[in-house]
């Protein structure tokens, strides 16, 4: 887990709300490979799992066995197949914050780290379940960690007002660093303006 999120990855889905059986056949063989899959991930048979999420995936595309697989390879440190997986996901069910945090996620694990796009994905994350006090704890330790102060500020506030207790004391680390950031600019500002004489 990235050391600045508090809950890293979305734990894997285990339902589906796409097209019925009834509509399509092959949805049910589908969905029977993913349920399989989700039982193998439960045991912690993270290859097993895989293996039944790409034969659902063969059989129909759905967003819930993209999803898992994603969490499969995240399992295995294997971010850019994870990241495929999600975006691949997002692409069925753009609407799903946890896709978009698990995004966020990878995208802070990655060599090089991609700040701007775990901002991007928790930002949307945010939107879509903006009373989630964990989406808005790690928007702002992600915000904190690229400088956006202010932003980080307000993204702490609704993760303790969500209930995230710890969440005081970047409160108050994120007040202190506005308030030094703002006596530097004015020490840096006298100090460049020409006296009044």
């Amino acid at each position: 887990m990235h050391p600045l999120l508090r809950s890293g990855l979305r734990t894997y889905a285990t339902s589906t709300t796409e097209a019925s059986s009834v509509e399509d056949p092959s949805h049910a063989e589908a969905l029977r490979f993913s349920d399989e899959g989700t039982t193998f991930l439960e045991n912690g048979q993270v290859d097993k799992a895989k293996d039944a999420y790409k034969k659902s995936i063969e059989v129909k595309e759905t967003s819930t066995a993209l999803f898992n697989l994603g969490v499969c390879y995240y399992h295995e440190q294997d971010l850019p197949n994870a990241i495929k997986s999600w975006e691949d996901s997002l692409r069925i069910s753009p609407n799903s914050s946890d896709t978009h945090t698990n995004l966020a996620s990878a995208y802070a694990l990655s060599s090089p780290s991609r700040p701007d796009l775990a901002v991007k994905h928790l930002k949307t994350a945010a939107s879509i379940s903006p009373s989630d006090p964990e989406i808005q704890y790690n928007l702002a330790a992600v915000l904190e960690a690229v400088e956006q102060l202010e932003e980080a500020l307000i993204a702490y506030k609704r993760a303790f007002d969500g209930g995230i207790e710890r969440a005081s004391q970047n409160i108050r680390n994120v007040n202190a660093k506005i308030l030094s950031a703002r006596l530097l600019a004015e020490a840096n500002e006298s100090q460049t303006s020409p006296s009044s004489s």
